[in-house]
């Protein structure tokens, strides 16, 4: 179900736009039917309160937990199933911010990242992408949703747009805690300057080797790692927002003297902030995290180069908090569970 959907569905029984934007905040919030002052029954059509409790059990059914995950940190991801029983992951994060999904997989293929493995098996509608939203807000409260889980919101841009859209505001979110992560795409930088909502943008950058970006994001759209910063940056400036550009640390990968030469030279004066992410370890893959003191000592010598820089750590490392672990993991049980006994 799709945002537009909805609304049409909603005015199919009656609704006028007063009645429309009241019952998109109130599920976009997670409140009661009966939060406000007036009753549902004092100011709603007849049609729209009988077709009530059907509409909240479709919506309900977009996005149903499977099961939870408690960090150490506070974080909590959950693997939500979805209607066609396809499963995606989101994350609570410390500070009242949610890491939703947009993808049933993902076409980019990052090497390092399990969920581009198997690929892409579907879009998320921008209902299911705010249905993730809502059940972390029946959790705890959520002041900042990041488009930063599975999938590449590029690569769903309509649904993503509509539901930022709904977010920032029915959903009541502050536009700069909207934010839009992405490999890059030209289509990103001509389409959300048009908004009237218009996101923060976190680029997924990890290297300025372009030849090694290559490597590491091999669908990617093939975007010089220099020309992707000069986007950003007029992005930024556009919106007044910093970009926030994504380094996943990979041990003897993009931890070099070089690559750290090469960040200073294409930040150096930037609207942005570099976040230094050190790599969440997966058993499957070859990749691991560099030793802590050695990530450290690298923000440091950004900072004083003068790179704003933050030494970021993935939310629920302890939880297989990130890039698909949850929901590979699941499979492979599920798997298990099924196969026939030799």
């Amino acid at each position: 179900m799709r945002i537009d959907q909805l609304r049409q569905r909603l005015r199919a029984h009656g609704a006028k736009p007063e009645h429309e934007e009241r019952l998109l905040r109130i599920w976009s919030q997670a409140l009661a039917l009966d939060s406000g002052k007036r009753r549902p029954e004092d100011f709603l059509p007849l049609a729209l309160r009988n077709a009530l409790p059907t509409i909240v059990a479709d919506l309900a059914a977009l996005a149903q937990v499977r099961s939870e995950h408690a960090g150490s940190d506070s974080a909590l991801r959950l693997l939500v199933e979805l209607a066609d029983a396809h499963t995606v992951e989101s994350v609570l994060l410390p500070r009242d911010g949610v890491c939703v999904s947009t993808q049933v997989g993902c076409a980019v293929g990052c090497s390092f990242c399990m969920t581009g493995r198997g690929g892409l098996l579907r879009q998320l509608s921008s209902g299911e992408i705010v249905a993730q939203v809502v059940l972390a807000r029946t959790r705890r409260p959520v002041k900042k949703v990041v488009f930063m889980g599975m999938g590449e919101p590029a690569h769903n841009l309509d649904n993503v747009l509509e539901a930022i859209h709904l977010l920032g505001t029915a959903g009541a979110i502050g536009h700069k805690n909207l934010v839009f992560s992405t490999v890059g795409d030209r289509r990103v930088f001509a389409r959300l300057p048009q908004q009237s909502v218009k996101p923060a943008l976190a680029l997924s950058l990890h290297t300025t080797d372009a030849a090694l970006r290559q490597r590491l994001l091999p669908n990617a759209p093939r975007i010089n790692p220099a020309e992707l910063v000069e986007l950003g940056e007029e992005y930024a400036r556009r919106t007044g927002y910093p970009i926030q550009y994504q380094w996943t640390l990979l041990d003897g990968v993009n931890d070099s003297a070089a690559e750290m030469d090469g960040i200073v030279r294409l930040l150096a004066g930037k609207y942005a902030m570099m976040n230094l992410i050190p790599y969440n370890s997966v058993d499957a893959l070859d990749f691991r995290r560099p030793e802590h003191e050695r990530a450290r000592a690298m923000a440091r010598s950004l900072h004083r180069r003068g790179i704003l820089t933050k030494l970021r750590n993935s939310a629920g490392q302890d939880i297989d908090g990130g890039c698909g672990q949850l929901r590979a993991r699941s499979a492979e049980v599920s798997a298990t569970a099924v196969a026939p006994t030799p």
